[in-house]
């Protein structure tokens, strides 16, 4: 059985019971691509216009955890494959080297040794990007990177077909676009411009003040996001009490 024959029957594998509006794709894939190489985790991201980066979705909350540490400290491979385009190998010393926090927290917070981060295909919302993690670094070489790239297109393939066979508008994109963990990190953004209201601040700095707050506490940015739009803290607090709350 070739690869993508292999995929798509991963893929059909994780259907999910129950009602799907098409927002849980995104997982779907994830963990199918989890079952057809040769790694301990994988998880999807993609540009989404004013929305900003979102993670489409992940095979493991590890993986979902990897993503949101990348998100609170702004650096990582995931955004460095976006923005060159080119593949990313980094092992656990090259971690530590290029981005010390991040990899503190990666270390720390999840089991991973390793990522290799692909630029994927331009998808609807942007480019978008596959992140592939390791417990063994030692098992990066064993990846197939050709493999990789070609599960990274059926992905996009997938997320394109369902769009295409579904009702959306360019405001609200397609349902995938609506993930959980696309919704999280749309709560990012929303208390990113409390913050920069009740601050008088610009975007940019109410983020750094949010992911600050979040480093401080030894939390993500998504979840004191989600205590600010609560009303459990307030935009006050990421500029008078960083880590509170």
């Amino acid at each position: 059985m070739d690869l993508a024959a292999r995929f798509t029957a991963a893929v059909a594998a994780e259907t999910v019971d129950g009602p799907d509006d098409g927002h849980l794709l995104p997982e779907r894939l994830a963990r199918a691509a989890a079952r057809v190489l040769p790694v301990d985790g994988v998880g999807f991201s993609a540009q989404a216009g004013s929305r900003g980066r979102l993670p489409l979705g992940a095979s493991s909350p590890d993986a979902e955890r990897a993503e949101r540490l990348q998100f609170t400290t702004g650096s990582g491979p995931c955004l460095l494959a976006a923005g060159t385009g080119r593949p990313v190998f980094m092992l656990e010393e090259d971690l530590r080297r290029r981005w010390p926090v991040f990899a503190d927290l990666l270390l720390s917070a999840t089991p991973f040794r390793a990522v290799v981060s692909l630029p994927g295909p331009q998808a609807l919302t942007g480019t978008g990007a596959m992140d592939l993690f390791f417990v063994a670094p030692a098992a990066v070489a064993e990846l197939g990177v050709f493999d990789a790239l070609a599960v990274a297109g059926l992905v996009s393939s997938a997320l394109s077909e369902a769009a295409l066979w579904s009702t959306w508008s360019a405001a609200t994109g397609p349902d995938w676009l609506h993930s959980p963990a696309a919704e999280r990190r749309a709560a990012v953004w929303q208390a990113v411009a409390l913050t920069g209201t009740a601050l008088d601040v610009g975007s940019p700095a109410a983020l750094a003040l949010l992911r600050a707050h979040a480093y401080a506490g030894g939390r993500t940015v998504d979840s004191v996001a989600a205590d600010m739009l609560s009303g459990r803290l307030r935009p006050t607090d990421v500029a008078d009490r960083p880590g509170a709350g």
